[in-house]
């Protein structure tokens, strides 16, 4: 059996409908705007901030050196083999969403989101040119003559000007800002910064000013594993359909009472929606936990004299619970529940490690490498000679004398260069400078025979004044006997 053609003129394509969110009062949009405050000023300032590190070491506070191999981050350095504590983070990052999650459900998505956050901005923008959420759709539907005309070029020429910034301020953070500020403005810049500057540009123009909602439902991966993590003991937004249902008017709800729920039906909380969803239809996944419904619908109870919580954040046993007539657990044991202090108690374990290892790190590192053409040599007084090449890495933005001593290999010293008259020492004085590494050769010679008839190790080491160093173990290699 064949399915039916589809009937002329369909289409699986459904355009879509535009969302013109309502503005709203209250706790949680109060909130929204601290963090958006937050996180903007967060996003556009860091790059401008100093610190001191030395007449060695760059002075911008936070700056990706992709050109250097080195991250930076106030008083932190992370060097490419130092790769770790970035991975850390990023671990961390992971488990701290899959914790916030748990704990208060799509709180991410719904406050501290880029794409939440740059929406909230460009929506701002919309009501301060174009009106409230009436005067959108009327404007929206209206035929294109001046007046539209003029405040869409206003409008989008507002958000290009956000969206440059934003683009701008992202390629701060990998060079010297002031210094890279300036090339940009008289062209002298790198053509890879002009063209990420175009495309964060591009991006946050499209996403922020045209997409914005469609990016978090159809685009973003991050809600459907969210979705997966949510369970009936999550704290979400929530309609309390068992105290809101059936619906009715307030004259109709006067009339009869015991007939209908606390729900009006006024549509306030599908009109405040920046995705445009009814909350009143259950979880969905177009809901990101904003609450801006919370407190559009906390105003309307309030008009019509009935208590506050209609939506509010719940788990859905506690609504079961509070329908059986019953009392909804403490917020502390909702949040603070097993999965969430597992997650808490994973998040803290690795940020403690990474801080432990941070403070005891030592900021010497040396590695060897036995040169292989020719393998070994045979002096003219019968000692045996091998070559190394030395890598000293000075993590501190001085320069600093270090030290490479030999430990074991027993009658073997040390030197550089090709002198044959090399004194018979078990140590060399190398000057690393700040911030970089010394690449030195080293040539090792031991006595032949001695019962050495193989390859063995003995070790580098280097230190400096203070104490700290490193050490490195090489193979020593002598002709098989």
């Amino acid at each position: 059996m064949t399915a039916p053609a589809p009937a002329k003129g369909f289409s699986l394509y459904a355009k879509r409908e535009p969302v013109f969110p309502k503005a709203v009062s209250g706790n949680f949009r109060r909130l929204k705007w601290a963090i958006m405050a937050v996180t903007l000023t967060i996003y556009y300032v860091t790059p401008w901030l100093r610190w001191d590190r030395g007449p060695y070491a760059p002075t911008q506070a936070v700056l990706v050196d992709l050109a250097h191999r080195r991250f930076y981050m106030f008083g932190i350095e992370i060097w490419p083999h130092e790769f770790y504590y970035v991975a850390g983070l990023l671990i961390m990052a992971g488990i701290g969403l899959f914790l916030l999650t748990s704990a208060v459900g799509r709180a991410w998505c719904g406050y501290a989101c880029p794409q939440t956050v740059w929406t909230d901005l460009f929506q701002l923008i919309d009501r301060l040119i174009d009106g409230d959420r009436n005067a959108q759709f009327r404007l929206h539907a209206a035929p294109w003559g001046p007046g539209k005309i003029a405040r869409r070029l206003v409008k989008w020429g507002i958000w290009l000007v956000i969206s440059l910034a934003t683009g701008g301020a992202w390629v701060f953070y990998f060079a010297d800002a002031p210094q890279l500020a300036g090339q940009l403005f008289d062209g002298s810049a790198a053509p890879v910064a002009y063209s990420a500057i175009l495309v964060l540009t591009l991006t946050t123009f499209v996403f922020g000013g045209f997409m914005r909602e469609q990016v978090c439902i159809y685009m973003c991966p991050w809600p459907r594993i969210q979705t997966a993590m949510l369970d009936e003991k999550s704290l979400i937004v929530t309609y309390k359909d068992m105290r809101g249902e059936p619906r009715g008017s307030v004259k109709a709800a006067r009339a009869e009472p015991d007939k209908f729920g606390d729900c009006i039906d006024c549509d306030q909380c599908v009109a405040v929606c920046p995705t445009g969803i009814d909350i009143r239809d259950g979880a969905q996944v177009g809901c990101i936990t904003c609450a801006l419904c919370i407190d559009a619908c906390d105003a309307v109870m309030a008009q019509v004299g009935r208590p506050r919580g209609l939506i509010d954040y719940a788990t859905l046993a506690d609504a079961k619970v509070e329908q059986a007539g019953g009392k909804a657990a403490p917020l502390l044991k909702t949040i603070f529940r097993a999965r969430t202090l597992i997650y808490l108690g994973l998040w803290s374990a690795i940020g403690l490690g990474l801080l432990f290892t941070l403070g005891n790190r030592t900021r010497v590192d040396i590695s060897a490498a036995q040169e292989r053409n020719p393998r070994f040599v045979q002096l003219s007084a019968g000692d045996i000679r091998n070559a190394y090449s030395i890598n000293i890495s000075n993590m501190e933005s001085r320069p600093r004398q270090m030290r490479v001593a030999m430990e074991g290999l027993a009658g073997g010293h040390m030197w550089q260069g090709e002198s044959s008259a090399a004194t018979h020492a078990r140590a060399i004085d190398v000057t690393v400078p700040a911030d970089s590494v010394a690449r030195v050769t080293v040539f090792v010679a031991a006595p032949y025979g001695n019962g050495h008839s193989e390859d063995f190790h003995f070790t580098l080491r280097a230190l400096d004044r203070e104490g700290g160093g490193d050490n490195h173990a090489v193979t020593f290699s002598r002709p098989l006997e």
